[in-house]
């Protein structure tokens, strides 16, 4: 007998959605494009295939409808689904890995011109206002009570504002980056050397540390003995 497929974080992201209803394929890939691409980006492609994976493994079932003439294949979680959801929610996770080509695009900067770097500044700009224009307008449909999945919304405005703070952080980097870089000559290897922002780490971690230690529990008094 052929053993299934293993399970991977894809195969629960789209368990996750199933948990809240239940899609077609189609749908979930939507749906994963809509959010979650946000924080787990997957091809298409690779999508398609989880749900058969989920299947397999007995985590959910599957349904032939048609609509019309057409026919498709809407995917349920089951009890057993539930529960092996419930499971890999107990494990932390991994931490997130960043993807940044106009990044690291500025990393070689020195190998190309200082419009170039500019370029990619600006559009690392455009790229942050895009991403927090979403998010404006799904805000007002959610203060106006029409957001999708609004009873969901005390769980994914947690999710919400990290994301948003990133974007605004791209965003208020790049303008900053863009002050720097302006002031590099044509050839950016001939670039006067810096410590600014080894300094500004260092002022970050004495930072840091100050506030650690302003929120951190003050040790219990001792209890004075009997003499």
């Amino acid at each position: 007998m052929e053993r299934a497929p293993a399970l991977t974080t894809t195969s629960f992201a789209i368990l996750g959605l199933l948990a809240i209803q239940p899609w077609t394929t189609y749908e979930l890939a939507v749906q994963m494009e809509r959010t979650l691409n946000r924080v787990w980006p997957r091809a298409r492609s690779r999508l398609y295939e989880e749900p058969k994976k989920l299947v397999a493994h007995g985590l959910a079932t599957a349904t032939k409808e048609s609509v019309g003439r057409r026919p498709r294949t809407v995917y349920t979680i089951t009890d057993q689904g539930r529960a092996a959801l419930a499971e890999w929610l107990q494990s932390p996770g991994e931490g997130p890995s960043l993807e940044f080509e106009q990044h690291l695009k500025l990393f070689f900067a020195d190998f190309g011109t200082r419009e170039d770097a500019l370029a990619g500044l600006a559009a690392s700009r455009a790229w942050a206002e895009q991403q927090l224009d979403v998010f404006i307008e799904s805000a007002r449909a959610y203060l106006a009570g029409e957001g999708e999945f609004h009873q969901r919304s005390a769980v994914t405005s947690v999710g919400a504002r990290f994301l948003v703070d990133f974007y605004d952080l791209v965003d208020r980097w790049a303008a900053w980056a863009t002050e720097v870089v302006q002031e590099w000559p044509d050839d950016p290897s001939r670039a006067d050397p810096t410590l600014a922002i080894d300094h500004y780490i260092l002022q970050l971690a004495q930072q840091r540390a100050s506030r650690l230690a302003e929120t951190s529990d003050p040790p219990p008094a001792t209890a004075k003995r009997d003499r």
